[in-house]
């Protein structure tokens, strides 16, 4: 069903729904025959729940596709996630409620560690959050990009949003996460050639906070991933009709439209 649809099917309502997202709840036998983790456990409490609730199962995008964060969150309320496509940088810039602008790309960061110019940890040790800070403050008063502001935010644990403000800019741009250890980072690369500056900006980026981190390892470099601008599309509000609020353990989460 299309969303103009929808939203022409829903109206005003007193009452409450609750959405409650078991994510990662299920599992398999690990011996043929037997029982899967959640069979086995003691769980008196989501029981009770499930017997007042409606459940399911879900497939935010197709049989055996494992979606990203983004593409799964948007599918759980209704939007096509083949249709509504953009980076995850976007959602980490809103999830800290970022002041996004719609000329402005952000990119979801991680802290790596960098040995002999391979990437031995893709999430440099998973540091935690106060050290992430003091390390995207220390980005955020030394990286200087010719013509745009940046913008390094710190969002959960070696996570970061980067943001780049300026005129002209794209976010038609490829990632640097090599997806496995052992690997060289590769460059920025523009996907059109409007975006080659934004890829020479990004790569500029990388270099100088390599440099500004050479002597906090295993956070000593970073990755960038999810370029995206400010999406188009309708909220929650606008289609349902709904007044939403989150709970979520990662800020990303919270703002998936």
């Amino acid at each position: 069903m299309e969303l103009q649809e929808l939203r022409g099917l829903s109206t005003q309502s007193p009452s409450k729904i609750l959405l409650l997202v078991m994510d990662g709840l299920g599992g398999l036998p690990r011996e043929e025959g037997g029982l899967t983790e959640l069979e086995t456990a003691n769980t008196p409490n989501l029981d009770a729940l499930a017997a007042k609730s409606i459940c399911g199962l879900h497939e935010p995008v197709g049989p055996g596709i494992t979606p990203g964060s983004g593409p799964g969150h948007l599918a759980l309320f209704g939007y096509d996630p083949l249709k509504f496509e953009f980076g995850r940088g976007v959602l980490e810039a809103l999830g800290i409620n970022f002041d996004l602008k719609k000329t402005d790309v952000a990119a979801r960061g991680n802290f790596a560690s960098k040995k002999d110019g391979l990437i031995v940890d893709r999430r440099a040790g998973r540091i935690d959050t106060e050290s992430s800070s003091k390390l995207c403050e220390l980005l955020q008063k030394n990286v200087s990009l010719p013509g745009v502001q940046a913008f390094v935010e710190p969002v959960k644990e070696h996570r970061f949003a980067l943001v780049l403000r300026g005129e002209g800019l794209s976010d038609k741009l490829t990632e640097t996460d090599p997806e496995k250890e052992g690997r060289p980072a590769p460059k920025v690369e523009a996907l059109d050639p409007a975006a080659q500056r934004s890829a020479d900006l990004a790569n500029m980026f990388i270099e100088q906070a390599e440099k500004i981190l050479a002597g906090h390892f295993p956070a000593n470099f970073v990755m960038l991933r999810g370029f995206a601008k400010y999406p188009n599309i309708p909220t929650v509000q606008d289609i349902y009709g709904l007044r939403a609020a989150a709970v979520a353990a990662y800020p990303m989460y919270l703002r998936p439209i």
